[in-house]
């Protein structure tokens, strides 16, 4: 009965956040307008994207007309990295969560 009681009110929680959240007086947004007339997307210029599960490891593989430009390697433990054809020569680069022309300043703080 104890581990019901918790269970009830947390799923009873989200309906009264809703109501809370919401002020009066609020309108709907509007549509969005239609596009111009004449106006075709050039699905050229969409990256195709093609997902490549290497045992653990997950590949996107991002490709414009064909060209392989960028990958994104998602390992199963640690941080997705990217490896990124800056000029187009089929030499990639790794570059992680920072761009490389950023430097983060590191000052020491405390030492013990």
């Amino acid at each position: 009965m104890r581990r019901f009681i918790p269970l009830l009110m947390l799923c009873a929680l989200p309906a009264f956040a809703d109501q809370a959240a919401t002020p009066p007086g609020l309108q709907p947004l509007p549509a969005p307008p239609a596009p111009p007339p004449g106006y075709e997307p050039d699905l050229a210029l969409e990256p195709q994207v093609t997902i490549i599960k290497r045992g653990e490891d997950k590949v996107e593989e991002f490709r414009i007309h064909g060209k392989l430009y960028m990958m994104k390697i998602t390992p199963s433990h640690g941080v997705p990295y990217y490896l990124i054809d800056d000029k187009g020569s089929g030499q990639f680069v790794r570059q992680g969560e920072v761009s490389p022309g950023i430097l983060v300043p590191m000052w020491l703080l405390k030492s013990f």
